[in-house]
């Protein structure tokens, strides 16, 4: 059901070397970018019109509006099943805790007598957020987007997620009623790289969409090709790939826990990917031996679990200790990373590379995912080597306010002057020296 790779007995490769040899699944998003390149500018010429069209091609559903009104989100919240509406209430309040604590205050430094630099923290002004919609409903992405946003500040916020042919055409009654319970009242029924393409461009008309700063949130690879397409038009928070767990287990871990953590990452997608990097060939055989009862008591077996599995983005990956484990984690980047080690905690210290790290056998990433408080935005693909998770720094901009008085400028003008003469840029020397009568202050 999932393949083996035995990194055992040889001294581990570095960098790039050993990322090639690690599992990950084909996610070509250059190719994809051609297809998604027509439907954006069909949106930039057509707006609402195209939206429609592209509803009933891709969505198979015909709409007489775009923006969902604001009766069917007030219905959708009305008719949330009560344990439901506890549970992403408690989500939303466990992520508020956690994000409001992550907003950065205004600070200055005195650089020198009379010179000051002030770093102050600007949220976006408005931004569109995405909720897939295709294989499953997901109001705790909306959650995981909305949390961070308002927590920046962010003022004008839209989301947008696919019309459901089952429900009238509008996105999932569930995705409606979480957005009212998070107060955001400006909702698309709109989906794919044309829902992006309706946030970087706008759209005219009484329900027209009004141009976003960013864009965030997951979705298939023409999600991420269309926010590759308008990257510089529209800031963005990571190229989504196929949802990735990888864990990092020895003999102490319980083969149960870690073919479950597995399993509840394959059922997302035929391209989620799970991989178990461990020093223990008894717990590799054993997590083998318990998959095959646990998926054929699950759903989703045969269109998402076992292709997932067995694909080639999955793997179990045997290595001689948890200190080549840890180089195999950090070159593999996972979204989600797992600890399930002796020393769990002081394990996670050592990593470098991950979305999110769960530490031991009580934190599995279903935790993360809905009530942990952290979020489920994460790089994939290896991202984590680069890119962070979304966070209310993800909606802020830091701006610089530079304040200096005439003395503290006369100090240093003979500084400026020479650097901008070693530039070959004497214009710049000359914005200071006008400032004194051409006059360059010696010390």
């Amino acid at each position: 059901m999932i393949s083996r790779i035995d990194l055992r007995g040889n001294t581990l490769p570095e960098g790039g070397a050993l990322r090639d040899l690690l599992p990950r699944a084909e996610f070509d998003v250059e190719a994809a970018l051609e297809k998604v390149r027509p439907i954006c500018e069909d949106v930039h010429h057509r707006g609402t019109a195209a939206l429609i069209e592209y509803a009933e091609k891709f969505d198979g559903v015909k709409l007489d509006r775009v923006r969902v009104p604001a009766e069917a989100l007030k219905e959708a919240l009305a008719e949330l099943d009560p344990q439901v509406r506890a549970a992403l209430e408690e989500s939303i309040r466990r992520a508020r805790i956690v994000h409001r604590e992550q907003r950065r205050a205004a600070h200055t430094t005195q650089v020198v007598p009379g010179g000051t630099v002030t770093e102050k923290w600007v949220p976006v002004e408005r931004v569109g957020l995405y909720a897939p919609g295709g294989r499953s409903v997901y109001p705790s992405s909306v959650i995981m987007n909305v949390v961070p946003a308002q927590e920046a500040g962010v003022t004008s916020i839209a989301l947008a997620s696919p019309p459901q042919a089952d429900f009238r055409g509008l996105p999932h009654p569930t995705i409606l009623a979480a957005c009212a319970l998070l107060g955001v009242d400006e909702v698309y029924a709109a989906g794919g790289a044309q829902a992006v393409a309706m946030f970087a461009y706008g759209t005219s008309g009484e329900d027209g969409c009004a141009p976003a700063n960013m864009v965030t949130g997951p979705g298939n690879i023409w999600v991420a090709a269309a926010k590759r397409y308008f990257t510089g038009r529209i800031g963005i928070d990571t190229e989504a790939g196929p949802t990735e767990i990888a864990v990092l287990a020895d003999d102490t871990a319980d083969p149960v826990h870690v073919a479950a953590d597995l399993i509840s990452q394959a059922e997302h997608d035929p391209l989620a990917a799970a991989v178990l990097v461990t020093d223990s060939l008894a717990l590799a055989e054993a997590v083998e031996k318990e998959l095959e009862p646990q998926v054929a008591a699950t759903k989703h077996i045969e269109d998402r679990i076992r292709p997932a599995l067995a694909g080639r983005q999955s793997a179990i990956v045997l290595v001689d200790s948890i200190e080549d484990g840890l180089k195999v984690v950090d070159a593999y980047g996972a979204e989600h990373l797992e600890i399930q080690t002796a020393d769990a905690a002081a394990v996670a210290d050592r990593v470098r590379n991950a979305g999110a790290i769960f530490v031991g056998p009580w934190a599995p990433v279903s935790l993360g995912d809905y009530c942990a408080g952290s979020n489920h935005v994460l790089p994939t693909g290896g991202c984590a080597c680069h890119s962070s998770g979304l966070s209310v720094q993800s909606f802020l901009r830091g701006i610089h306010i530079v304040d200096y008085t005439r003395d503290a400028l006369a100090e240093v003008t003979h500084h400026v002057v020479t650097l901008a003469e070693a530039e070959d840029l004497p214009a710049h020397g000359a914005a200071l020296k006008a400032r004194f009568d051409w006059k360059v202050p010696q010390k």
